[in-house]
């Protein structure tokens, strides 16, 4: 039986949910340059939750989770631009960005654990 894990299913909810803001985007804002560089870099961050989870030894389980955190970090910065050129909302982008903030520090978090063991 598989346990819970919280990142990976963390990182795949954020996932649908940047897949969610980017269709809005697309349809509805007519925005895409932006929403592309969102979407890439938001369903990355699950992406390479997989590949650690998998990783053939410690050093490759924290690479990839190091580049988990930083295309976290990357897509709060194009959700923070998103909402300063006014393609999203307030109530939109700040759900979306305390998520992206959860996700850095639990992997942070990893990360820690990860080095230290």
């Amino acid at each position: 039986m598989e346990r819970d894990n919280i990142i990976q299913d963390k990182s795949f909810s954020f996932a649908i949910r940047i897949v969610d803001a980017y269709k809005f985007l697309q349809k509805e804002r007519h925005e895409f340059i932006l929403s592309k560089q969102l979407l890439r870099s938001g369903t990355s961050i699950g992406a390479n939750v997989e590949q650690a989870i998998g990783a053939q030894s410690k050093a490759d389980f924290i690479s990839k989770l190091s580049i988990a955190y930083k295309e976290a970090r990357e897509t709060k910065y194009w959700l923070k631009l998103l909402l300063a050129t006014g393609y999203l909302t307030l109530d939109m982008s700040t759900s979306l960005i305390n998520h992206t903030e959860e996700i850095c520090k639990i992997i942070g978090s990893i990360q820690l654990s990860a080095k230290q063991s």
